[in-house]
């Protein structure tokens, strides 16, 4: 069952899996990641490629705490996450909380 599950979300349409990501985003479960994480999504899912959505996803994948140390703690984040996609996301982070 589960390689079928897996086959379909390999196939699915590119804007079935944003919607998807960005439920999950806006739905994590506290206010901060919600605001942070939903409004990135917003603002960068549209663009992304398939890699980066990729990224994203596993993302999405870690945990509130460890998510908010490699954004806005200052913690170096592991090198499979410390790519192009966790740059953005600490900019926007950067920049949300500067002009809120």
């Amino acid at each position: 069952m589960r390689d079928i599950l897996s086959q379909a979300t390999d196939r699915e349409h590119p804007d079935v899996r944003c919607r998807r990501l960005l439920f999950r985003c806006w739905h994590r479960g506290t206010q901060e990641s919600d605001f942070i994480l939903g409004g990135f999504a917003d603002v960068h899912l549209a663009d992304f490629d398939s890699a980066q959505l990729d990224r994203f996803e596993a993302l999405l994948e870690c945990t509130d705490p460890d998510l908010f140390d490699w954004i806005i703690g200052g913690f170096a984040a592991p090198k499979e996450h410390d790519r192009d996609v966790m740059r953005l996301l600490r900019a926007f982070a950067l920049h949300r909380t500067r002009n809120h």
